[in-house]
């Protein structure tokens, strides 16, 4: 039985430079692909977390226009109390006869939907806080203590919420104003 000489071998022997032939991956180069692999899902990983950030805020955006178009609709449903003024800076007090039978006057049924709507922006925002009042300047305030508030002719619906998490005040604000 003959022996026969592999094709690396064969040439090996051909090769007046004394090169050999290469089978397979050197360990420098299965590190270099990792490496390359590792850089890319990592920036997949970051691409993820913009998404999902860049998500969060939009649904957060969505609770706020539904939380505005909420209170102006609960308003134009009481009529009489938005005519005389019950929904301006009102105070927040449950009333349970305003979903029974028995029912409420417009007055009460104005702080009941005004304590409805400041549970509903409590749990739907992050540190939220809302106030509907009459304002002329419509696009100022900073939060419900400092809301300014001057008495114009439209109604203002003012919200504002932790978007960033941080508890400070360079925290976006939204404003939507509606005549009665």
């Amino acid at each position: 039985m003959r022996y026969r000489e592999s094709a690396c071998l064969r040439l090996k022997r051909r090769n007046l430079q004394g090169r050999t032939c290469q089978r397979g991956f050197t360990l420098l180069e299965v590190l270099i692909a990792v490496v390359i692999l590792s850089v890319g899902l990592l920036g997949l990983a970051a691409l993820q977390a913009t998404s999902l950030k860049s998500n969060h805020h939009s649904l957060t955006r969505s609770q706020i226009a539904i939380l505005s178009y909420d209170m102006i609709d609960r308003m134009r449903a009481n009529r009489p109390a938005m005519i005389l003024g019950d929904y301006d800076l009102s105070t927040s007090t449950e009333n349970s006869n305003c979903t029974t039978v028995t029912g409420c006057t417009p007055t009460e049924m104005a702080d009941h939907d005004y304590f409805e709507w400041t549970t509903l922006i409590r749990r739907a925002l992050p540190g939220g806080q809302g106030v509907v009042c009459r304002d002329a300047t419509g696009s100022d305030g900073w939060s419900v203590a400092d809301h300014q508030c001057d008495g114009g002719a439209e109604f203002v619906v003012k919200l504002w919420w932790d978007e960033n998490g941080n508890g400070l005040s360079d925290d976006p604000a939204f404003f939507m104003s509606f005549q009665p």
